[in-house]
């Protein structure tokens, strides 16, 4: 197998590369070089995916037997179809990292991959799309969407779309998971969103990584949830973190009226907590037919903290600081809990 990773320095993309060399794969990479380290052993590209003549340079270097794309996150659907273009005569396959934001009903809904999608122009700018009143849809989700709907259009049948919710793991660049575990090992009594059997869905990086490699080198196509298939209970995750960090802390269970009565900002404030109905309720069964392995959560919860405590250092990111209650609020709270 060749294959070109358009991002490929850091979490899911850096894991992707990683594993495909682990495969004894030839593998490309495509950045601008300043997010991270090239992977060893990569053919490393450099230049940006919104140029058209670095793409056109960027096509010199192929045929690849697939494209895995982990870095469109932050941008408008007319810059995916501009690379997506660019690439299809020198790619049989395009593995597409999207999100469970694109349907109509997250996270208000239960999903399944036959759920409708949020409607996007393949071409569309920056501008396309709104955030509703309730924070749902969002213009990221609509702006997601967009870009589903670009690399089908210049790939067709052979355009696999990965739906992860959140993804964790060692080298994590948003900071949830190293807020639960920094918070943890700090002990006292610690605020946690009730109830606490409320099962998660966060999928590990590698996992992921795993699927998306199978998917290039497979013949399935369309779109993919993938969410753990089993979760945690919010309870066991939180009682790991305590578990791994020695922390000697106590959960103090918060009703979610008790929580939105001080204003806690769902998602952020304390991380992985959201009351909507669909929000953990995303169907990854296509994907566990197609191959998808998730590892138990409690690994993921001790491999990175194994990883953070040996001084791991994330690439910086804007949401990182997004993320986690002020002590000093927190503090408040649990004073009349």
């Amino acid at each position: 197998m060749r294959i070109l990773v358009i991002g490929g320095t850091w979490f899911l993309g850096r894991a992707i590369a990683e594993g495909a060399l682990a495969r004894g794969w030839e593998v490309a990479t495509f950045n601008r070089g300043r997010s991270g380290r090239d992977v060893p052993g990569v053919d490393a590209v450099h230049g940006d995916r919104t140029v058209r003549e670095d793409l056109q340079k960027l096509a010199t270097n192929g045929p690849w037997d697939a494209v895995i794309d982990t870095s469109s996150s932050e941008l408008p659907p007319r810059d995916v179809l501009l690379a997506a273009d660019a690439l299809a005569a020198q790619a049989r396959r395009w593995v597409h990292i999207s999100t469970v934001s694109v349907y109509e009903g997250w996270p208000h809904e239960p999903l399944t991959e036959g759920s409708a999608l949020l409607q996007c122009p393949p071409d569309a700018d920056a501008d396309f799309g709104y955030t509703g009143e309730s924070g749902s849809p969002t213009q990221y989700g609509f702006q997601k969407a967009g870009g589903e709907r670009a690399v089908a259009e210049a790939f067709g049948d052979e355009a696999v779309f990965l739906r992860p919710g959140v993804i964790l793991g060692p080298g994590e660049y948003v900071g949830r998971l190293p807020w639960w575990l920094e918070r943890a090992k700090r002990g006292g009594r610690i605020l946690a969103p009730g109830p606490a059997e409320q099962r998660i869905q966060p999928v590990d990086v590698r996992d992921v990584a795993h699927f998306a490699l199978d998917q290039a080198a497979g013949a399935d196509r369309g779109g993919f949830n993938v969410t753990h298939p089993e979760g945690i209970a919010f309870a066991d995750f939180l009682g790991e973190c305590l578990r791994v960090t020695g922390g000697d802390g106590e959960p103090v269970w918060a009703d979610p009226t008790v929580l939105a009565q001080h204003d806690v900002a769902q998602w952020t404030e304390l991380p992985l907590w959201r009351t909507h109905a669909g929000v953990w309720a995303v169907d990854s069964q296509r994907a566990v037919d197609a191959g998808l392995r998730c590892r138990p959560l409690a690994e993921t919860i001790r491999d990175t903290w194994d990883w953070w405590s040996a001084d791991g250092r994330p690439v910086a990111h804007p949401r990182w600081d997004d993320h986690g209650i002020a002590p000093e609020k927190e503090k408040r709270i649990l004073s009349g809990l």
